[in-house]
């Protein structure tokens, strides 16, 4: 039964290797507290993490009617949880920048408005689900107020 993924340790020390080089200078939780399917926390500034929030800042800028695009500001706070990928669940604040979204340029240069009638800030939730091996991304859900 040895290199089936059914051997009970093998979520956990996938989750360990995907996690431990994920995290960068994130330190690790202690092994007794990490569960597959459990979330925990993780580090706002994770490379991870921010490409998780900007996934959803995609989805968001999507299915939202503003001319301008948003780009996120601040995470507020990052939980991951192993199931079959990583999802993350990201609080995040996101903001309006001066990019039209049909330029569509790259959200790296766009930068936030300076105009003070123009500048909007949103708080969202979102859930970023990413599966490393099949360089999938989902959102199952995406709320901004």
């Amino acid at each position: 039964s040895e290199g089936r993924s059914s051997h009970p340790f093998m979520p956990l020390l996938c989750f360990t290797l995907v996690f431990g080089v994920v995290s960068g200078t994130h330190v690790t939780p202690p092994h007794s507290t990490i569960r597959p399917g459990f979330p925990v926390p993780v580090n706002t500034n994770n490379p991870e993490v921010r490409r998780a929030a900007r996934f959803g800042v995609y989805r968001y800028n999507n299915s939202s009617n503003d001319l301008f695009l948003f780009k996120e500001s601040q995470i507020k706070e990052a939980m991951v949880q192993i199931v079959r990928g990583l999802k993350y669940m990201l609080h995040v604040e996101i903001k309006r920048t001066v990019c039209e979204k049909r330029d569509h340029p790259s959200l790296d240069s766009c930068h936030f408005q300076r105009q003070k009638n123009l500048q909007q800030m949103l708080r969202c939730y979102f859930e970023v689900w990413i599966t490393p091996w099949t360089h999938k991304v989902h959102i199952p859900v995406a709320h901004c107020h």
